[in-house]
């Protein structure tokens, strides 16, 4: 990211050397109204945070910047900050099946082994996809059990009891309820329905870690690459995944001291107990919640890809910021508690290039009061400097948050091994 900051700084010339006065004084403006709308309200200062901050890193606004505060589902820019740092943009999670005897005449001559690889993601449309992988492989029926086992979750729960059932309702129409056939009617017009009927049990050994060793692998099904699971973890914020990611990295404590290590903020700013924010252990302070959509947006840009890729748009009326109104070009993450409303992310502006800003907010009462007066600020920013992506300067192309191309068809990807009988 310094790189265009570099050329940004060069760019603006003389009207930069006035950001920090004017930015300051624009950026005290919109502080003092938002506590003042907030003490009217009735609610206290020591319970609100806000951190502004220019591209280059001037401070332009902060109230309470470096207090640890309830971060709610900001916790998430933590958790995928460090996923995709470790694990890398095109990861994706497999699930193996494999099938313990041979195939006789569309039977299965023994149990169907699944073992699950961690996919946070897994719903109806890839049992269904799975069941119909299996078809393909000439399997309708199997003799023996369903056997699940590893981490396999399916519906964003983590009994495996309930998601293996799911599983084999999935691959076997004749089993779906209405929810699985209402997902199945917003599959691509012709998606086959699949039948594979299980003649045993649905089995899933808590002890059993790997395949049984008289199985072979009939199939591989990968999950999404990883920044499509981010952005749509982000997008719905989804408790879920995002906890279930935590863990498979390592836990909260080991999120917590990489995004730590990737941000450089103090110990004391950051402090996690999961990876969703779920309840009001998890705090952080509003110069640590920018610090982490700054680094979020250093490594998504050094894998080719941007905030857009992993964060919501102001303007796309989706997932927890549908009913929202924020500036075009903006890019940012939510959080809600009892007595908890927060945003942080990115504003494009016009005049002064993308903007970094942080509102941690506490108290009882209607969100919307919240959400009014966050949204106020927001725009009182580009009300000043303009909204959308700055103008171009000195023949530089300001930094651009310009979203990687995807096609949902590129969402089912299978590595078949055992062919048809």
């Amino acid at each position: 990211m310094w790189e265009w900051v570099l050329w940004w700084t060069v760019a603006m010339g003389d009207r930069l050397a006035t950001l920090p006065t004017a930015g300051r004084e624009v950026g005290t403006r919109l502080l003092t109204e938002r506590l003042t709308a907030l003490r009217r309200a009735g609610y206290s200062p020591l319970r609100q945070g806000l951190w502004l901050q220019s591209a280059e890193g001037l401070v332009l606004a902060e109230h309470q910047g470096t207090v640890p505060l309830p971060a709610a589902s900001l916790t998430k820019l933590a958790t995928t900050l460090v996923a995709l740092d470790q694990w890398r943009e095109n990861h994706r999670f497999v699930t193996t099946v494999a099938a313990g005897g041979p195939i006789q005449n569309g039977v299965l001559q023994g149990d169907l082994w699944v073992q699950g690889g961690g996919d946070p993601l897994l719903v109806w449309e890839d049992a269904i996809a799975l069941g119909n992988a299996l078809n393909q492989l000439g399997i309708r029926r199997v003799a023996g059990n369903l056997v699940v086992t590893g981490n396999f979750w399916m519906n964003f729960t983590t009994d495996r009891a309930e998601s293996a059932a799911w599983l084999q309702e999935g691959m076997n129409a004749n089993l779906w309820s209405s929810e699985a056939a209402t997902q199945y009617a917003q599959m691509p017009a012709g998606t086959p329905r699949p039948q594979v009927a299980v003649a045993g049990r649905v089995l899933t050994p808590a002890s059993a870690s790997a395949l049984s060793l008289s199985s072979q692998t009939l199939l591989r099904y990968e999950s999404l690459p990883l920044w499509q699971i981010l952005h749509r973890l982000n997008i719905f914020s989804n408790n879920f995944m995002a906890d279930v990611l935590a863990v498979q990295l390592g836990g909260a404590r080991y999120v917590q001291r990489r995004a730590l290590a990737l941000t450089g903020v103090s110990a004391a700013e950051l402090q996690l107990v999961n990876g969703s924010g779920l309840g009001v252990q998890n705090r952080m302070s509003p110069r640590a919640a920018v610090a982490l959509t700054v680094a979020l947006d250093r490594v998504a840009r050094q894998q080719g890809l941007t905030l857009a890729d992993l964060l919501p748009e102001g303007r796309c009326r989706c997932g927890t910021i549908e009913h929202r109104n924020l500036p075009a070009g903006s890019f940012v993450k939510t959080g809600t508690l009892n007595e908890v409303s927060a945003l942080a992310g990115v504003v494009q502006t016009r005049e002064r290039g993308p903007l970094w800003l942080a509102l941690l907010e506490g108290g009882a009462g209607a969100i919307e009061t919240f959400h009014g007066g966050q949204e106020r600020f927001v725009q009182g920013l580009t009300i000043t400097w303009g909204e959308g992506r700055p103008v171009d300067l000195a023949g530089l192309l300001t930094p651009s948050f310009v979203p990687r191309p995807w096609r949902e068809e590129n969402r089912v990807r299978f590595t078949t091994v055992q062919t048809s009988e």
